[in-house]
């Protein structure tokens, strides 16, 4: 399957690929190399796992340093 790449350097994938990764407008691709080429992950966002967070932030309780949580090791889905 091959697909094609913009002047902008943007790439239209076949619905049928989206269909298969599970993926929708706004959702993520990961793409990581390997020694036999790159391989396309879908990496959706658990919501759940950010209740804690919100809900912190809603109730005003204390600070929230955005540039330390971005530094701190989480679930690679929620880095980008």
């Amino acid at each position: 399957m091959f697909v094609k790449i913009t002047a902008k350097r943007q790439v239209t994938f076949p619905a049928r690929v989206l269909e298969a990764l599970g993926v929708k407008p706004g959702d993520r691709i990961e793409l990581e190399e390997g020694p036999g080429g790159f391989v396309l992950r879908a990496r959706h966002i658990d919501r759940a796992r950010l209740a804690p967070l919100r809900d912190r932030l809603r109730r005003g309780k204390g600070s929230f340093d955005l540039e330390a949580f971005r530094n701190t090791p989480h679930d690679r889905a929620l880095r980008d």
